[in-house]
């Protein structure tokens, strides 16, 4: 049988195009083994980050980065991070996300044991450049003015936007995604409160 029979044999194709499949994850394994850890270091020194917009690195002296669990809202799992200081619970931080004007708004919100906001920022939006952008601290210290609240600071009637009765300042020509942010806040030191008990229990890393 000659060469060129042999190739246009479909038993032959087939295994033709076998190996290049094969050669191809091998390539893909090997580039995905060599890019794996930096990508996991990146990843973990931008949560890093984040957590250090909104703890004071005074707080805690455990990883933070291990020192999760998760626990259900809203019927979905959320991933949350405990702080603690020499064996004490002093605070925990997780995502929270409220609905502006122009899509979701993510952020991160750190709660103190006692129930006091320690920082919450702003990680990602859509909202309007100019207007709704200024939830950015980059761009606006407003955001900054939820640290040390809390359920009862300012009582609830309280927690809203001036424009609604409330005492947090809205922005010029757009209230709704300020007005989305308190709630949301508001909703979710509601939810710490509901939960205590298993925030401050300590977590084993």
């Amino acid at each position: 049988m000659t060469l060129n029979a042999i190739k246009n044999r479909l038993d032959y194709q087939g295994a033709l195009l076998g190996l290049v499949v094969l050669a191809t994850c091998a390539a893909l394994a090997f580039a995905y083994q060599l890019t794996r850890e930096p990508i996991r270091a990146a990843l973990e020194n931008d949560l890093l980050q984040n957590f250090s917009q909104v703890i004071d690195d005074s707080l805690y002296d455990n990883d933070l980065l291990t020192s999760k669990a998760e626990i259900e809202r809203n019927g979905k799992p959320l991933t949350w991070y405990q702080a603690r200081k020499e064996g004490e619970v002093t605070a925990v931080i997780f995502p929270i996300t409220a609905v502006g004007y122009a899509g979701n708004i993510e952020m991160l919100l750190a709660i103190k044991a006692n129930g006091e906001i320690s920082g919450v920022r702003v990680l990602v939006h859509r909202e309007t450049p100019g207007l709704g952008d200024k939830i950015e601290v980059s761009r606006d210290p407003w955001i900054t003015g939820f640290s040390g609240k809390s359920l009862d600071n300012p009582q609830p009637e309280n927690w809203g936007v001036k424009k609604d009765g409330g005492e947090f300042d809205q922005f010029t020509g757009a209230t709704i995604t300020p007005r989305a942010i308190v709630r949301e806040i508001h909703r979710s030191l509601e939810f710490f409160a509901a939960n205590r008990d298993t925030f401050l229990e300590v977590q084993d890393d």
